[in-house]
């Protein structure tokens, strides 16, 4: 199993006391650094082209040719230092080169251990601490480069993937499908933005547990992945669902992000010779962080 990162991803730095700070990448990377049978990667720049799949070409040039000095900010969250730009765009390309090689044989498996996240960030517009859309850029390199007819994206970042599900509206070729924490930001992902087939997303309100979560995806979301059988499964792997995380009200543990972990792999064996990537999110708990993140790739490694 590969794993995709990159220095330049630890230059993003938004500030003294925002949630998505450079430490996040240092907690992870501590985590996964001792597990066996892992294959580090270089994650490479994304290209102009590639960004511009999902984003549109003025907000692509926007970011990438900003130039900031101290900080610039986006939206309410979100805040480009001079090293931004280079670490969001590190974070789309580890996707791309993942899809890659992935689609180069069955059962291969990999997990981008990139920052700033993405799932919110819109084809023309930052917010809730993402530049580009990372996912997103992946779907789509896999649709235009590699032809497939359906790429599906689990999200199970505790904040709803407005900006994955966005995108993707119009493209029936992906499938959209969330768990995250209602009410919650960004207030999207609702049962009335399901599109059946397309969109399904299953809000949990706060207090919610593992049970809860592995309920929802067993009985709905698991069953539609099945259904929609991809080609290539694509995650969200968010993991401020964890009972640590300071800016949710779930109460997931590690061990649950292993089980869904392992229920995905089980879809993507049937449909997808098992070919996955997953792709790091939220998660802003640095012990709840790295607990589950290295949950999640024994699981995905195993």
């Amino acid at each position: 199993m590969r794993i995709y990162t990159h220095e330049d991803c630890r230059a993003h730095d938004p500030g003294a006391g925002h949630a998505e700070r450079p430490e996040r990448l240092d907690a992870v990377l501590a985590a996964l650094r001792p597990l066996p049978g892992l294959h580090w990667h270089d994650a490479p720049l994304a290209t102009r082209a590639q960004l511009a799949r999902v984003h549109a070409e003025g907000y692509v040039d926007a970011i990438l040719d900003a130039e900031v000095a101290g900080h610039l900010r986006l939206d309410e969250d979100t805040v480009m230092s001079p090293g931004s730009a280079q670490a969001a765009s590190r974070a789309a390309g580890a996707g791309v080169a993942a899809v890659d090689w992935v689609l180069q044989g069955p059962g291969r498996r990999a997990f981008c251990a990139v920052r700033p996240p993405g799932h919110h960030a819109l084809a023309g517009a930052a917010m809730g601490f993402c530049l580009f859309n990372s996912i997103a850029v992946a779907a789509a390199h896999a649709l235009a480069e590699h032809g497939l007819q359906r790429v599906a994206i689990a999200d199970f970042d505790v904040h709803h993937g407005n900006g994955t599900q966005d995108i993707f509206l119009a493209e029936p070729r992906v499938l959209f499908l969330s768990s995250h924490q209602s009410p919650l930001y960004p207030g999207t992902g609702g049962l009335g933005d399901n599109r059946p087939g397309h969109v399904l997303n299953a809000p949990l309100p706060p207090g919610s547990g593992g049970r809860e979560l592995l309920a929802a995806w067993r009985s709905t979301l698991l069953p539609a992945l099945d259904a929609f059988a991809p080609q290539l499964l694509l995650v969200s792997a968010g993991f401020d669902a964890h009972r640590l995380d300071p800016l949710a009200q779930l109460e997931l543990e590690a061990d649950d992000y292993a089980a869904l972990t392992a229920d995905l792999l089980a879809v993507a064996a049937r449909h997808g010779e098992g070919r996955v990537v997953s792709m790091l999110e939220g998660g802003y708990s640095l012990e709840g962080l790295a607990d589950s993140c290295r949950a999640h790739v024994k699981a995905l490694s195993a």
